[in-house]
């Protein structure tokens, strides 16, 4: 145990999650904090409290940061809030992991699809996810920085070890699936974006990498479940033979952000029964 503990405890560390209410992103957050993070919630609004509640029973620190992903402006200044020193009105917290889980969906067909429903896809899928990286690597270098005289980094010369960036990428980072082209561009998107803050930040003690879910049987994808057709037609294509489930993301994330992954940098870890070998 003790071997493992060297390898995947997140004892002492802080993760920072967005849509970690439902879902594949509560699945996360729980593992997370299972593992010995401590966790903030980026959340829309405070109406759901499950997630908190169950970070607490896990007797884990937990706290919950009203921020709307479709909002620019309020994406722009929630890690300032964060990161920033009680003395300046922060809440002082040193963020150790962030999983960019929130996303949203719209569908229509492609010659339907209008532009207010292809700007908010995009702000939620990528823009936050952009700025929400940009925002928490520069925090996460500046930490860096104020414990060694060195440049770039080395992990080991930072008492906290290398930060973790997790963005949850999609098979719709590799296909164009159908009646879903903002989404398709937002996950390409995410895939680009790993791979370009991984260069610039994994010889600095960040890294950046990805998970790509399947078809997960969650609430986005109702609207699949419900289509007699489109289902089966998706389960004869899983090798597996089932949707997958959001607990089946828990040993990935966690691997991701622990010391375990410290060299594994810029990837896309695939988690879809098989879909993609198909």
């Amino acid at each position: 145990m003790a071997y493992l503990d060297s390898l995947f405890s997140l004892e002492g560390k802080t993760a920072l999650v967005t849509g970690g209410t439902r879902g594949i992103g509560q699945a996360i957050t729980l593992a997370l904090a299972k593992a010995g993070a401590d966790i903030i919630l980026i959340q829309r609004n405070n109406s759901n409290d499950e997630t908190a509640t169950k970070i607490k029973d896990l007797s884990r620190k937990v706290s919950a940061i009203t921020c709307d992903l479709a909002s620019k402006e309020q994406v722009g200044s929630v890690i300032q809030k964060i990161t920033s020193s009680k003395d300046d009105g922060g809440m002082g917290e040193t963020v150790d992991i962030l999983v960019n889980c929130g996303g949203i969906q719209r569908r229509s067909p492609a010659e339907l699809f209008s532009d207010d429903d292809w700007a908010e896809v995009l702000q939620v899928n990528l823009h936050t996810v952009w700025t929400l990286s940009r925002d928490v690597g520069r925090h996460m270098l500046n930490e860096c920085s104020s414990t060694s005289q060195e440049s770039p980094i080395p992990a080991e010369h930072h008492e906290r070890g290398r930060g973790k960036i997790i963005n949850i990428a999609s098979l719709l980072s590799f296909q164009g699936g159908l009646t879903v082209p903002a989404y398709a561009a937002a996950k390409h998107g995410v895939l680009g974006l790993t791979k370009a803050l991984s260069n610039e930040w994994s010889g600095k003690g960040i890294n950046v990498n990805c998970v790509a879910p399947g078809y997960i049987a969650t609430e986005m994808n109702t609207a699949l479940i419900e289509n007699p057709t489109r289902s089966r037609q998706i389960m004869e294509r899983i090798p597996m033979g089932r949707w997958g489930s959001p607990t089946d993301f828990e040993g990935v994330v966690v691997f991701l952000a622990s010391k375990a992954s410290d060299y594994v940098c810029g990837e896309t870890i695939t988690v879809d029964g098989g879909w993609m070998a198909r």
